[in-house]
C-alpha cells in the first residue's frame, strides 16, 4: 500500500497548523488508496542542523537524525502542512528539510498552506526546495486564508471548497507517489 506523510511543518508554541493537519488527515483515512500517517516536525526536537556532513553523504552521527531518517524513509509521497513566516517557509520544516537528501528523492510532494496570503510564498519556495530534493511537486495546492477559514484567525474553519482542492491533491500525490516507486527500487 503506497503511505503518504502528512508533516505538520510548524513548531510554534500555539500554532494553528496542527488544526489544518488534522482536517488534512481526517480526509485523507475516508480513503482506501492509500495510507495516511501525520508526521509533526516537533516531535522530533531536530536542532539547528547539527551533522558535520552533508546529508547527501548519509553519514549521520546523532540518534535525532537516524530517528527522523526512518520515519521519512518509511514514505512514499508527502503533503507538507505550511503556514507561511515572512514570506517563506517555517524555519523549523525547512531546517527538517535539510537534515535528509536521499529519503526524500523520486517521492512526489503536495501542500497545504495557510496565512494571511495563503501561505502561497512559503509554498513557491518549498517548490525550489523540492526540486533540488529530486521530488515531484504536484501541480494543486490547498491554500487557506487566515481570514475566511479561521475564526479569529485562531479556530479553523474551512470553507467547504476546499474538500474539492485536497481530494484532487490526494488524488495526484498517490499517483505520482505510484509512478515513481519504479525510480526508488
Amino acid at each position: 500500500m503506497t503511505k503518504i506523510a502528512i508533516i505538520l511543518g510548524s513548531t510554534r508554541p500555539g500554532r494553528i497548523g496542527e488544526q489544518v493537519a488534522k482536517w488534512v488527515l481526517e480526509n485523507a483515512k475516508k480513503r482506501s488508496d492509500a495510507e495516511f500517517e501525520l508526521v509533526d516536525v516537533a516531535d522530533y526536537d531536530l536542532p539547528l542542523l547539527d551533522e558535520p556532513m552533508p546529508p547527501g553523504y548519509r553519514q549521520y552521527t546523532k540518534d535525532h537524525t537516524f530517528r527522523w531518517s526512518e520515519k521519512i524513509e518509511e514514505f512514499d509521497g508527502f503533503i507538507m502542512v505550511t503556514a507561511e513566516y515572512n514570506h517563506g517557509i517555517p524555519g523549523a520544516l525547512k531546517n527538517a528539510i535539510d537534515y535528509l537528501f536521499e529519503e526524500w528523492n523520486h517521492k512526489a510532494v503536495g501542500f497545504v498552506s495557510y496565512g494571511s496570503a495563503m501561505g502561497v510564498r512559503s509554498v513557491e519556495h518549498l517548490r525550489l526546495v523540492s526540486a533540488e530534493l529530486m521530488m515531484a511537486d504536484v501541480r494543486q495546492q490547498v491554500m487557506l486564508s487566515l481570514f475566511t477559514d479561521f475564526e479569529d484567525m485562531s479556530k479553523f474553519k474551512p470553507q467547504d471548497y476546499h474538500l474539492e482542492s485536497l481530494n484532487s491533491l490526494f488524488d495526484q500525490v498517490i499517483a505520482w507517489s505510484n509512478a515513481l516507486k519504479v525510480l526508488r527500487k
